[in-house]
């Protein structure tokens, strides 16, 4: 454990020198973008999709029960926008992103590939790693508002076809309540959650990894870890982000 923590560090100290992007490889930035964004945006918004229909399914018959049509469409835009895009857009890229990382890691780790760059004068940081941190950076903010997206509008979808709520009266609602700065705090949570993912995915991947039994395991122990850290930071975030904030609900 105190490698991979050492590990973590000194990306940290490369990453910082390295915000002004001047000597960032832009080709493989691209080449991670992709990897980040088009590859997980149908499985992004796919899940988005089907969680705001499940999601209304479950709480507008509440809503129905209480005679508070009013107020559907604001309390799903809080949820969706505070709280369910960031994680649950983090919780796919773990699984489709982040192990990915760490298993092509660890591999070349296991290959000497990552001796053939230290033989070459090449720092594995540096060529391997800084592009994946910054396209995570780059591409999970959009991905998140993407979700969030996608989920408020299955929700009027689900609320118009199966309990007959105009979708005028869902949208009025949903946009009384929705603030610029509630976007850009779910956007500061996904920056964070996916700088998280791609540290803490690539710092598994090139720990000491001598068998494929260890690449396995690797993966496994960094989705669980991100997994465990991203559910720990939301808790923390909500709490200093929205915990002293006012109530946006409000009746039509």
């Amino acid at each position: 454990m105190l490698d991979k923590l050492l590990l973590i560090y000194r990306i940290c100290l490369h990453i910082f020198n390295y915000l002004n992007l001047k000597n960032l490889n832009i080709t493989h930035l691209l080449q991670q973008i992709q990897v980040v964004g088009p590859s997980s945006l149908f499985i992004n918004l796919l899940t988005a999709f089907f969680i705001g229909m499940v999601f209304s399914l479950q709480i507008v018959k509440e809503f129905l029960y209480l005679n508070a049509i009013d107020m559907i469409g604001a309390v799903f835009t809080i949820s969706f926008i505070r709280e369910l895009s960031p994680v649950l857009t983090s919780i796919i890229i773990i699984g489709r992103v982040g192990s990915c990382f760490t298993a092509e890691l660890a591999t070349m780790c296991i290959t000497e590939q990552i001796d053939a760059l230290y033989m070459l004068g090449i720092n594995p940081i540096v060529y391997l790693i800084i592009p994946r941190v910054f396209a995570c950076l780059i591409i999970l903010p959009v991905l998140n508002l993407l979700s969030f997206a996608t989920s408020l509008s299955s929700s009027a979808y689900l609320c118009c076809i199966i309990y007959n709520i105009d979708p005028r009266i869902f949208f009025i609602s949903a946009f009384s309540s929705l603030c610029f700065l509630d976007i850009i705090k779910s956007s500061l949570k996904s920056l964070i959650f996916g700088f998280l993912i791609a540290l803490i995915s690539c710092s598994w991947g090139l720990s000491k990894n001598m068998s494929s039994k260890d690449v396995g395991e690797s993966t496994t122990s960094s989705v669980v870890v991100s997994l465990l850290i991203i559910f720990i930071t939301d808790f923390i975030l909500s709490y200093f982000m929205f915990s002293g904030v006012q109530s946006t609900l409000k009746l039509i």
